[in-house]
């Protein structure tokens, strides 16, 4: 029987939100660049955090998990500057930022209990 792995889990339907954002922010004609960053940083904290779970090493896990951590840092960052320009309408903006907040301090525990530096 599959376990849940609740980091993969939240990071997969967190990417799921920021793809249908970015659809919806293409149909508005938003400008591609700005919205082109959120999209890749959004959706590779995801794929990072997947690429840990199959690292070949404790040092490699950590690693990949760090890139996934300064991956949702930027999607944070990015999606402040698009609620703060009023590119985002609050209330979704909040609710991605509280998403990505809660996947920050989930990929900090994950790292801080696997990180003997």
């Amino acid at each position: 029987m599959k376990q849940d792995n609740v980091i993969l889990d939240k990071t997969f339907s967190f990417s799921i939100r920021i793809i249908k954002l970015f659809q919806y922010l293409k149909t508005k004609r938003t400008d591609k660049e700005l919205i082109g960053q959120l999209l890749r940083s959004g959706t590779s904290i995801g794929a990072n955090a997947e690429e840990a779970i199959g690292g070949s090493s404790r040092k490699d896990f950590v690693h990949k998990l760090k890139i996934a951590y300064r991956e949702a840092r930027e999607t944070r960052y990015w999606l402040r500057l698009l609620k703060a320009t009023d590119i985002v309408e609050e209330k979704i903006a909040n609710s991605l930022i509280n998403d990505c907040e809660e996947i920050l301090k989930i990929l900090t525990a994950i790292i801080n209990k696997n990180n003997f530096d």
